[in-house]
């Protein structure tokens, strides 16, 4: 069922449909800017308000670190790691640069963990959730969609059409973005697969629109049993 982004998928697939095509490559950068700007606070877009800022204003601290059945994650492990995804697949992958995850910030966030969160268990999902200083953590997430529509604008047609190389794909584990576990060593195969218009369909839009909608119908599954 949808909760999050009323017209989002529409949109999507006609960035899939236009994203490889050169004489098109104007359009589809502003159509990812567009669908960018509805996965990130509006902050990041200078957009009107959007669902983003409606699902994220108003949530209590106690409620990012709620799972409302077994088979559910929280919304603060899934804002981190659809954050992370992002940071890493962005600046790493599609820039060859550095990410803009660093001890700093993990202090400032006091995150417990470096890599996208892929192979938590329940508890220490959990734990994730409640040791983040979101504030800070909200502060990251607008740093790295701020940084992704930077890199966006930068693209050529040779770019979007150009594979994800090798060494790229290793920083992400040797920087501890990926650990060994088998639920998270396999995204480094899903990934090195994707030339880099496949990464953008994924990592930076379609990942997050399913993700938030989760966010979305949690929140109301929380409020429904606290409220």
């Amino acid at each position: 069922m949808k909760y999050f982004g009323a017209g989002l998928s529409e949109a999507h697939k006609e960035l899939n449909r236009i994203i490889r095509k050169p004489e098109l490559i104007e359009q589809a950068k502003e159509l990812f800017l567009e669908i960018h700007g509805k996965l990130h606070l509006s902050v990041v877009s200078g957009n009107e308000r959007n669902e983003v800022d409606s699902l994220i204003e108003d949530l209590k601290e106690d409620e990012y670190a709620i799972m409302p059945t077994a088979k559910d994650e929280t919304i603060a492990w899934v804002l981190w790691h659809i954050s992370r995804i992002e940071d890493l697949t962005m600046n790493i992958l599609v820039n060859g640069d550095k990410q803009i995850f660093d001890e700093d910030w993990q202090t400032r966030m006091n995150s417990p963990i470096r890599d996208t969160g892929n192979a938590l268990s329940d508890d220490e999902i959990i734990q994730l959730s409640r040791s983040l200083y979101i504030d800070e953590f909200l502060r990251y997430r607008n740093e790295v969609g701020l940084k992704t529509r930077e890199i966006i604008k930068t693209l050529s047609p040779d770019d979007i059409r150009r594979k994800i190389p090798t060494q790229r794909i290793t920083r992400i584990l040797e920087e501890g973005g990926i650990t060994n576990h088998e639920d998270s060593i396999w995204l480094l195969d899903f990934w090195a697969k994707k030339d880099i218009a496949g990464i953008l369909l994924m990592p930076p839009t379609r990942h997050v629109m399913l993700h938030l909608n989760d966010c979305c119908k949690w929140k109301l599954a929380i409020r429904g049993k606290h409220h």
